[in-house]
């Protein structure tokens, strides 16, 4: 609340700043790990932080609705759907009197630094609030509602922009926050539906949120492997009816027994007709007589708990946020901050507001191709991926006979979610382009073994419907193995020499980038190694060298979330204990390292930080000063994360008997495994998405080397390659360099991770100690 005597609060010392946080517009999943993290950043940075409830609004009423707020206050709300302190539409922050009470309550509260989440109408607001601040407090002077003195410390606004939004609407950075969320939503939801529609043979038209944007549409279609979709951005053909109904025709002739349709709810046509889910239900029940029906999914896609993905994005954005705010000068422009990729990067407000408004009027002046192409690459990238990897006949899209391949496909490594996404969309592009697709079945013991086996061999030639459904399955549908062609490296040759493969599509974890380096190496020997090959990461532990990413890693991610979820409300209904939860991830922390920034955990014990005696310690008096503390609030349950080969001498078990030991009873402490639990049922929509598109990617990269000689394949460095995600870029690395230079072969992992400046965003939210700081 303002100060009772009206006086305007002085202000902090150094760069210090009160900020303000607020959420505003639609709500979306993330937004409470958003005012967590500006919440917790704030006070490790010795800033006050204010939070203002019920958005704009509270800006204009002030009073109650504008709360300091102190770090018990955000206690586990990454975890939580929603937004805790409320959004409203203002219609009074429209007009100049509006924002002029807002002003004053900034003012009064001592607030200098305002952060806001919402989409890009509560940006634009905010940005519009920052450019008329000046002229603001002028007029509060002059009608003499404050003091030339009271606001000569608040000549300069800072404003920092995150996007929450579940439609992913705002140009220039690749995710919102809450969009994802929103997706798995739609992806469950869509995955009941098809069994019913798989059942009866009929036909879905499911109808998403996405008035203006077709991303939701478009990535549920692409992560459920839809057979028609309708996005604003870009509307069907004239004669869409007939070319809909051509196509699920000919997938039904095929054999496929269900038809899933999912349309935007702004969809229209070219000529900006409304195209209605009745109209394409009827058309389906008239034209083709297929039982359809129709599921709106309505407000569900707002709800429920934000995933993995952004917990993680809110967090770190919030933290950015932050950042922002004390880096910021009066000269600095308003920023929103986007991730691009893998990368959290600040772009200018205006910039990003002024492209996502001109998707609109492209829209409106019916030039589609704008339209796709101001909306980013990675959409475009996505539609393209989508229209080839789903359609059955395309001779369009047909090389001549002298550049089709065969190409060979094998899972190496533990199963990870999205290895049969990425198989599904490599089958689907090689058939559309006229390759050949050859699944080698149970990796390459399975090829040396088994290929020429009776009546049917492990090396079998891939047709369209034979992958049908794949896209959401888990595991491997073709297997997967952890055997190395170096067990029988001559019979490997042999087979690949046998079955005449043109080029090699690898998918796994790290013993998937030892294999490809043992047959590149063994390309001076054996001649038919001599074909371009390529590898895309798949490990639920992302510990491949090339890539900040690897398929089947959000999968685990989701699923750990889930368990911790569960775990918690264990531990918070004991009120006074502390679950050690042990980790997949092999000797890299990545996983345990983002669940616990997911899952806001008290401490993460890494492979490459280790654990000693000193840091169990530390962290024990640590939660004995929490409970201590504790004074009935809710949600006191904690979690610790341990990787499984943190340490060799302390397990998770070991560590949660130290803990109860040294509690002396005020506390409880108890361990969990989660164990393959953490591979996941379901690819998660991001799993599958990334897998259509980097999986097509490697086959476009493979088709480059079609008519080249094996001497010249040999002598191209760049002919073994791993496909990653590196900061803002996917790039293919070469295999010579990454063994050489970014492999630490002892503990299976980069030299360089990418990561580990994450760990101290998860020590300094969660509170563990760090002198110097004081936490309330």
């Amino acid at each position: 609340m303002a100060p009772i005597n009206g006086d305007v609060p002085p202000p902090l010392e150094g760069k210090k700043r009160r900020i303000g946080v607020m959420t505003s517009g639609g709500d979306a999943p993330g937004m409470n790990g958003v005012v967590r993290a500006v919440v917790r950043m704030s006070i490790s940075k010795g800033c006050e932080p204010y939070g203002i409830y019920e958005g704009y609004e509270g800006l204009v009423q002030g009073g109650s609705l504008i709360k300091r707020m102190e770090w018990a206050d955000v206690r586990n709300w990454v975890s939580i759907g929603g937004t805790l302190i409320g959004t409203a539409r203002c219609k009074a922050f429209y007009e100049r009197p509006g924002r002029l009470k807002a002003a004053k309550n900034m003012v009064l509260h001592g607030i200098d630094a305002l952060i806001v989440c919402g989409g890009d109408g509560s940006l634009t607001g905010a940005d519009k609030f920052r450019a008329e601040w000046p002229g603001l407090l002028k007029e509060l002077v002059e009608t003499k509602q404050l003091t030339a003195a009271e606001t000569a410390q608040f000549q300069h606004l800072n404003i920092v922009g995150l996007v929450g939004s579940i439609d992913n609407d705002l140009s220039t950075t690749d995710a919102t926050i809450g969009c994802y969320s929103s997706l798995g939503t739609i992806c469950e939801s869509v995955d009941k539906i098809d069994a019913t529609a798989m059942s009866h043979q009929r036909a879905f038209v499911i109808e998403v949120m996405g008035r203006h944007c077709g991303w939701l549409a478009l990535m549920a279609a692409l992560s459920t492997g839809a057979d028609f979709v309708f996005i604003p951005e870009k509307p069907p053909s004239g004669d869409w009816e007939k070319e809909m109904c051509t196509i699920i025709k000919e997938r039904r002739a095929l054999g496929k027994r269900k038809t899933i349709v999912i349309i935007a709810e702004g969809a229209h046509d070219t000529e900006l007709q409304k195209i209605s889910p009745t109209r394409v239900k009827d058309l389906l029940t008239n034209k083709l007589g297929l039982d359809t029906r129709i599921t709106t999914l309505g407000h569900l896609q707002r709800g429920g708990e934000p995933c993995a993905y952004d917990r993680m994005l809110s967090t770190l954005q919030g933290v950015e946020a932050v950042h922002a705010v004390l880096d910021a000068t009066p000269e600095t422009p308003t920023p929103v901050i986007c991730i691009i990729e893998n990368k959290i990067v600040r772009k200018r407000l205006d910039d990003a507001i002024k492209a996502t408004h001109a998707v609109a009027e492209a829209i409106e002046a019916k030039d589609f191709s704008e339209a796709m192409r101001l909306r980013d690459s990675e959409f475009s990238e996505y539609y393209t991926a989508y229209m080839t990897t789903t359609a059955t006949d395309q001779p369009q899209l047909l090389l001549p006979k002298e550049k089709r391949m065969r190409i060979a496909i094998v899972h190496v490594g533990a199963p990870a979610g999205g290895m049969n996404a990425a198989t599904q969309s490599a089958v689907a592009y090689c058939l559309a382009r006229g390759h050949t697709p050859i699944a080698i079945h149970n990796g390459f013991p399975g090829l040396t073994r088994h290929h020429d086996d009776k009546p049917q061999g492990s090396v079998r030639e891939i047709k369209w419907l034979d992958t049908e459904g794949w896209i959401s399955t888990g595991g491997s549908e073709i297997g997967t193995n952890r055997g190395l062609p170096s067990t029988d490296i001559a019979k490997t040759a042999e087979c690949f020499a046998l079955y005449k493969f043109d080029a090699l599509f690898v998918v796994g974890g790290f013993e998937a980038f030892t294999a490809l380096s043992e047959l590149r190496k063994g390309r001076a020997e054996y001649p038919s190694f001599r074909i371009p090959m390529v590898l895309l990461p798949a490990t639920v532990s992302n510990n491949v060298p090339g890539t900040e990413y690897s398929i089947g890693s959000d999968t685990c991610l989701n699923a750990l979330v889930t368990f911790c979820d569960a775990i918690r409300v264990s531990a918070s209904s004991s009120r006074r204990r502390v679950f050690v939860v042990e980790t997949q991830g092999g000797r890299s922390g990545y996983i345990a390292t983002v669940a616990g920034l997911s899952i806001g955990a008290v401490a993460v014990y890494t492979p490459e930080e280790g654990i000693n005696l000193n840091m169990l310690t530390q962290d024990i008096e640590h939660l004995r000063q929490s409970f201590a503390t504790d004074r009935g609030q809710n949600q006191a349950g904690k979690l610790i994360l341990c990787n499984e080969h943190a340490s060799e001498a302390f397990d998770s078990m070991e560590i949660a008997k130290i803990i109860k030991e040294e509690a002396k009873g005020r506390f409880d402490a108890r361990h969990a495994i989660p164990g393959h639990w953490q591979q996941g049922v379901r690819p998660s929509p991001m799993d599958r998405v990334r897998a259509v598109r980097l999986a097509s990617k490697c086959i476009q990269f493979l088709e480059d080397y079609a008519g080249r000689t094996q001497e010249a394949i040999a002598a191209d460095s760049q002919s073994s390659a791993v496909i990653g995600i590196k900061g803002a870029s996917v790039i293919f690395s070469s295999m010579l360099k990454l063994e050489r230079d970014e492999t630490d072969w002892k503990d299976r992992r980069p030299k360089n991770e990418f990561w580990l400046a994450m760990k101290t965003v998860v020590d300094t939210l969660s509170g563990r100690p760090n002198p110097g700081v004081k936490r309330n």
